[in-house]
């Protein structure tokens, strides 16, 4: 009971520290990668038009001057200044202002999508660094047992009790594990760039992978629901919103606008006569009205707005349906990868059994190193599946926890 229980507290010690490292690695790559920046410039442009939509038509200002100028009962008009201001209807403004911060809060979810995506990325590029390394290490311990064989070959063929061939045939099998190695290291070299370049790094950075990554002792419960709050539907929430807010601010210019103004005309005083208010200037306050009569623009808007927001319900639909079964697919494969994980155990167990058989035969004076061969082909085949399928186990849960986190 003892041993189980710290097995279990270096196992979530080991866990712990592997996610940590991660997540470092994940929040560097939000900090530099390129992509998600745009995109963050992009909301604050979507930001900054919340304060552009604060804003009412130009003043208009109008200078005339009377080339003969006209006579009136109190003198000649000599110019003529006009000042006019044109108001939307009330709320319009508003309206505006609430269609934009629409607008920059689907650009906001973009950025959690984008955030989202990478962390995924940056997650399947690390077990795959993780992966080659594993597999590096098991053809090591390989190449090692290899070379205890060897030593047992040779000295079996120096008391006649095996030939240069089982010698040979060692050599060879060595041979074939070395360039498994460096065929790793190849990859490894082009997945370390692939990771760097995610942190918008030099492709030569070095990465600090962890030694060992295990089976989880069990799984969490999933709670398939959770995929409907996905930002990726909520992006088309918040569309729908901005589609929303358009069609009240489509409304509010169809209403007619006020506009405020006056004219002053400035008067010459007649010197033939002497009269009350000679010379006075004239100064005409102004009311206008614009209405829009011939709408069909606005009636045009509206629909396209209704068509719109089916568009968006649709779309919603499609990728949630993309969702979850991108979620059923992961889960099954999660579940699929235990399942393997636990079979090449009990396999591995076996070969290892039969291995020890083999030999203490030898000691007997009777080996067959064909068959330890074999064996130990045998055992790296399932060292290196179980590698793959605890990769394959961690990539789906990065990608169940993309669905549904």
């Amino acid at each position: 009971m003892k041993y189980n229980s710290i097995v279990f507290y270096v196992f979530l010690v080991s866990a712990f520290a592997k996610a940590q490292q991660l997540q470092s690695y994940i929040k560097e790559a939000q900090a530099n990668n390129l992509e998600i920046r745009a995109v963050e410039m992009r909301h604050n442009i979507s930001q900054e038009k919340v304060n552009e939509a604060d804003w009412i038509p130009n003043t208009e200002v109008s200078v005339g001057y009377f080339i003969s100028e006209t006579e009136t009962r109190v003198g000649a008009q000599r110019a003529r200044i006009g000042v006019k201001q044109m108001l939307p209807w009330f709320g319009t403004i508003t309206a505006r202002e609430n269609y934009a911060t629409s607008l920059a809060d689907a650009d906001y979810v973009e950025i959690t999508i984008a955030k989202r995506k990478l962390a995924l990325s940056v997650s399947k590029a690390y077990y795959k660094l993780y992966s080659i390394r594993a597999k590096q290490a098991a053809l090591d311990k390989n190449m090692e047992l290899l070379k205890t064989y060897e030593q047992l070959a040779l000295t079996s063929v120096t008391v006649g009790k095996a030939s240069a061939v089982d010698v040979l045939r060692l050599q060879i099998r060595s041979n074939e594990l070395q360039q498994q190695i460096d065929i790793l290291e190849e990859d490894f070299k082009a997945s370390q760039a692939l990771f760097n370049k995610l942190l918008n790094k030099e492709a030569t950075e070095s990465i600090k992978i962890t030694d060992v990554m295990s089976m989880p002792l069990s799984d969490k419960e999933l709670v398939e629901g959770s995929i409907n709050v996905n930002p990726e539907i909520l992006k088309y929430d918040k569309l729908y919103e901005s589609v929303v807010q358009s069609e009240i601010l489509n409304k509010r210019e169809g209403l007619p606008s006020i506009g405020l103004g006056f004219d002053y005309l400035p008067v010459s005083e007649r010197a033939d006569l002497n009269i009350v208010d000679n010379g006075k200037d004239v100064f005409m306050p102004m009311v206008t009205v614009s209405i829009p009569l011939f709408n069909k623009r606005y009636k045009s808007i509206s629909k396209q707005n209704e068509l719109q927001q089916k568009e968006i319900e649709l779309k919603k639909q499609e990728r949630l349906n993309v969702l979850h079964t991108a979620f059923a697919r992961a889960r099954s494969q999660r579940n699929q990868a235990r399942i393997v994980y636990e079979t090449l155990d009990k396999n591995l167990k076996q070969a290892h059994d039969a291995e020890e058989i083999l030999i203490k035969n030898y000691e007997t004076g009777t080996i067959d190193f064909k068959d330890v061969l074999d064996i130990q082909e045998l055992q790296l085949k399932f060292q290196l599946e179980q590698v793959h399928t605890v990769e394959n186990y961690y990539v789906q849960s990065a990608i169940i926890n993309y669905l549904m986190n």
